[in-house]
């Protein structure tokens, strides 16, 4: 089982490990900018859209519009064309569109580095709202998505029933020195080796400490 007295050392093996897993999407246009109103548009890209769809969807449109500034010069079907074929994209570029002008009206064209102010808009939830702060503001926070989620369960590390509890959960437990690169570890171990069904526990670097929660068949 994954505790505090393990988790230290687990973290470790993955990630020297992780050198050979692809990085997130979002976490990669991070590497290149660290534009917390680009992290926030890339983030509602990806929503229930892969990750092979979102990182060229997301450059073609910082390609017309970077800034709060310049998306809201673009009409609606200009968003739409470049976006395609991210997952709802229709419903997507409006939502762009209306948080870029939000962030002109309100705040002055600068995003928040605040979870309970990002909350506050159009079509951002704790997991887009936890990567900006993170990602975009190198601020403590932790992002649970499905693989988060799930492999943290799966270690026996915390139990709970959704993301959210998942997130209370690991705040209370996870040091806070692994909050900002949790969600990079987790979800690049989630697509490469610790799948949701059939997991490669065979050449897993941290199964000696895995619990398998809910585990019923593995390679």
């Amino acid at each position: 089982m994954v505790t505090n007295r393990t988790i230290s050392r687990v973290i470790g093996i993955l990630r020297r490990a992780s050198a050979d897993w692809n990085a997130p999407v979002v976490t990669e246009m991070a590497g290149f900018s660290r534009d917390p109103y680009q992290v926030l548009i890339a983030c509602l890209l990806s929503l229930r859209t892969k990750d092979e769809t979102t990182g060229p969807a997301a450059r073609r449109l910082f390609a017309l519009a970077d800034t709060p500034e310049r998306m809201v010069t673009l009409t609606t079907a200009q968003v739409k064309k470049a976006i395609y074929p991210v997952g709802f994209y229709k419903t997507k570029a409006q939502t762009v569109l209306d948080v870029s002008q939000r962030l002109l009206d309100i705040y002055a064209g600068r995003v928040p580095d605040d979870i309970d102010e990002l909350l506050t808009f159009k079509g951002v939830g704790r997991k887009t709202a936890n990567l900006v702060v993170t990602l975009g503001f190198q601020k403590p926070g932790i992002c649970v998505d499905t693989h988060v989620h799930r492999i943290s369960n799966r270690w026996g590390y915390v139990e709970t029933e959704n993301p959210e509890q998942t997130e209370m959960a690991l705040r209370e437990s996870l040091p806070k020195r692994f909050w900002i690169g949790y969600n990079d570890l987790l979800v690049a171990f989630g697509q490469t080796l610790c799948h949701p069904t059939s997991p490669k526990c065979s050449v897993c670097p941290i199964e000696r400490f895995c619990e398998k929660i809910g585990v019923e068949r593995s390679r």
